[in-house]
């Protein structure tokens, strides 16, 4: 399967209103022909909530153009690359779950799989759609956050190769599922703890593992 880079992404800060408050954001992305990748993402691209997005090992967030073919039959749109706010959209992420620490060379850049994108009120105020938190969640079509190992430029078109790294780690979605899970299996959640996750994921399931071990 021939993988290549379908869009490169970049949003500017911008206040939404949720409900009762106003919260800055970056989450309305739109393509540009090209951009540097460095350590902490993308440049030209605003990280509005540094709280719960951005930082070294949440440099960049991925999202695949098969996932979005099943988005548009699910919304009956298709939505545009950048919709959901990922800097890169790949044409796909190949045939195989994608495991923690998977590696994907994107142009020039090299970079690693830490953890899964976990839906929020900022993400279904962008959509405008019912449910939609928990609609994203239940596809368990995440899409994946990365740190970046190697920066570099990257653009449309450029190929896009998935190399050495994820072996014998869980999957995204076995992190997605059991972030959500109320009683996760401990052995799951301790072999989550020995992949590279992001720290925010690594956080949460040290948490959910000091619950389960009581």
């Amino acid at each position: 399967m021939t993988v290549r880079l379908v869009s490169v992404n970049a949003g500017r800060s911008e206040l939404m209103r949720i409900g009762a408050r106003t919260v800055a954001t970056g989450i309305r992305k739109a393509p540009v022909e090209r951009g540097h990748v460095g350590a902490l993402g993308l440049a030209g691209d605003v990280v509005a909530d540094e709280e719960n997005h951005g930082g070294l090992d949440q440099a960049l967030y991925l999202y695949s153009s098969e996932d979005y073919a099943f988005w548009a039959d699910e919304l009956g749109r298709a939505p545009e690359p950048g919709t959901f706010g990922e800097n890169l959209t790949l044409s796909s992420f190949g045939p195989e779950p994608v495991r923690i620490g998977a590696r994907f060379r994107i142009g020039a850049a090299l970079v690693e799989v830490t953890a899964p994108r976990i839906p929020c009120s900022v993400f279904a105020t962008r959509m405008g759609e019912p449910d939609w938190v928990k609609r994203f969640a239940d596809a368990r079509r995440p899409g994946l956050y990365v740190r970046v190992l190697e920066p570099g430029q990257v653009a449309a078109e450029d190929p896009v190769e998935q190399i050495a790294g994820g072996n014998g780690h869980p999957t995204v979605v076995d992190l997605m599922d059991a972030w959500y899970d109320s009683e996760p299996d401990a052995e799951l959640l301790e072999r989550l703890l020995a992949a590279p996750l992001a720290e925010r994921a690594r956080a949460n399931i040290e948490r959910k593992l000091a619950r389960v071990a009581r």
